[in-house]
């Protein structure tokens, strides 16, 4: 599920602020620890996106022979997806 940006966003500060209030770490006051917590969660709510992107263009290279052998491109899609999720013990 695609989460909207500015719950992203909001969820960084959360975190940050979360952290900072608890003591569980320290920072120096002209450092902004919202960016890199920013980046962290845009990374994570983008690897199915880019996961499928990438079996795309698996399937596109071999579709000569998925029409020839007469297999279904869902059923492949499914399968390379199913197969580098655990491959790469990947959670989505």
């Amino acid at each position: 599920m695609a989460l909207r940006p500015q719950f992203v966003t909001f969820l960084a500060e959360k975190v940050t602020d979360e952290l900072l209030n608890l003591g569980v770490i320290d920072v120096p006051k002209d450092f902004s620890l919202t960016d890199p917590i920013l980046e962290a969660l845009k990374e994570e709510v983008t690897l199915e996106e880019r996961l499928n992107d990438e079996v795309r263009t698996l399937l596109n290279e071999y579709s000569n022979q998925m029409r020839d052998s007469g297999a279904s491109y869902q059923e492949m899609f499914k399968l390379i997806k199913k197969k580098l999720v655990r491959e790469r013990k990947l959670v989505l």
